[in-house]
């Protein structure tokens, strides 16, 4: 790297993601902050270091060419494939998880860099693949690029983590140029599954049995019935379209496809999701249905929010954090407890940090010259967006609660250095962007 590329590297982009990690240790000391003015963790403290290891490797990456990890992505891919592997079977087994391993204090949670490591090898898949005219082959290898660590982390089981996969491929299949038929296929089946999902359990739980005929969503003779039978009108579509070539043909064979995805995927999801999992989505809809056990956090999460007001309490003030109302405090509602002291205009602060650190990656995205650098990018904005959105919608009780940390500001380790490594990868694309 030449000296003059250091004034290349982008400053807002790396000092937005400076100021959040800031923010996010200043308010983990306050999590810390007991409401008998003494200081009960030490959590601050890890944060800090892992906040230094993690400026110094995005440093450290901005200054080598990115391309260089062009041809060694995909064994970095396979690499936290075994290790993902790993964790399911062996890893720590926290908060009904086994997403961690390590010894003593000193763990990881692989998950969180194998969505850096999938970016990179999805993006070299589709530079490439850019010429390639077999459009559905190319779509299919994305999916089960991105599939078969998704799949692997709802094993341990992480339902909010594989989520941030789905993003990732939808912004990066079209960035890459693959065919809106096929993004919205994909992204019709994750709507239409959770769909089908939820209703079952906001008729019986919500609304007490009152659509008693939703039910048949979670029947297993129902939902072999209708998939048979869309199967074959897929089946004499597909024969009809080969036959003829009208278009019609083809589209009634890509409603009949998707909907026995999404059937079949939603009967499956009541079957593999925990317990406490199918609370959170239950509460989600209606927080007062079990307001002192599984409702509790987003009860007390949109009572932080709320008493904050426009000004906020004040630094070290806050009454749901330190009087221990607000559970898991530092990690997943981390927000709750900087606009309660912060306020609104706090709040407003964090979402134009993150706003600028995703319009710099859009802007990196349109301006480089280099294909890989820009698939790399639209996979990281994909990814800082998705964590922010759900992470701030959790904690202001318009999305479910799926544990999904907030980035740069959320207690973890592994969460913070992977974000960091973006940041790194990022700056590295600015430098280079008109070099191929």
């Amino acid at each position: 790297m030449r000296l003059r590329d250091i004034f290349e590297i982008d400053f807002p982009l790396f000092f937005a993601s400076i100021l959040l990690t800031l923010f996010g240790i200043l308010f983990i000391y306050s999590s810390g902050f007991a409401s008998t003015e003494k200081v009960t963790s030490t959590e601050y403290i890890r944060q800090i270091v892992w906040a230094a290891v993690g400026v110094i490797l995005a440093l450290g990456i901005s200054l080598f060419n990115f391309r260089r990890v062009y041809d060694v992505s995909l064994y970095l891919y396979l690499a936290t494939i075994a290790l993902l592997i790993y964790t399911c079977l062996f890893g720590r087994l926290i908060n009904g998880a086994r997403a961690w391993i390590g010894v003593g204090p000193f763990g990881i949670q692989p998950s969180e860099f194998a969505k850096i490591t999938t970016i990179l090898f999805l993006a070299r898949h589709l530079d490439s693949t850019r010429h390639s005219e077999n459009i559905v082959s190319r779509f299919v290898l994305s999916c089960v690029i991105v599939f078969i660590p998704m799949f692997i982390i709802l094993l341990q089981p992480d339902f909010g983590t594989s989520l941030v996969f789905i993003p990732i491929l939808l912004i990066m299949a079209f960035i890459g140029g693959i065919s809106m038929r096929y993004i919205a296929f994909l992204g019709g089946g994750v709507v239409l599954t959770g769909l089908m999902m939820v209703l079952p359990l906001w008729q019986e739980t919500i609304l007490g049995g009152a659509f008693p005929a939703v039910m048949i969503l979670i029947n297993l003779r129902f939902v072999l019935g209708c998939a048979a039978a869309l199967a074959l009108i897929g089946g004499v579509a597909f024969f009809g379209y080969i036959r003829y070539k009208k278009r019609y043909f083809y589209w009634i064979c890509y409603i009949a496809v998707l909907l026995i995805i999404s059937l079949s995927g939603s009967f499956a999801s009541h079957k593999v999701l925990k317990e406490y999992q199918i609370m959170r989505l239950i509460v989600f809809l209606d927080p007062n249905v079990d307001p002192r056990g599984s409702g509790w956090h987003i009860i007390q999460s949109m009572t932080a929010i709320g008493s904050g007001g426009l000004m906020g309490k004040g630094f070290l003030q806050g009454t749901q954090s330190h009087y221990r109302f607000l559970p898991q405090q530092s990690t997943d509602f981390i927000f709750s407890i900087f606009t309660e002291e912060w306020g609104f205009f706090g709040g407003i602060l964090v979402f134009a940090l993150f706003l600028l650190i995703c319009l710099r990656l859009i802007w990196l995205m349109k301006n480089t010259t280099d294909a890989f650098g820009a698939y790399i990018a639209a996979g990281l904005a994909a990814m800082y967006a998705f964590h922010f959105l759900v992470n701030v919608g959790m904690a202001m009780g318009v999305m479910p609660i799926t544990g999904i940390p907030l980035l740069f500001m959320s207690y973890g380790g592994s969460a913070l250095i992977s974000a960091m490594i973006g940041v790194g990868l990022a700056m590295s694309i600015r430098v280079r962007r008109f070099q191929r």
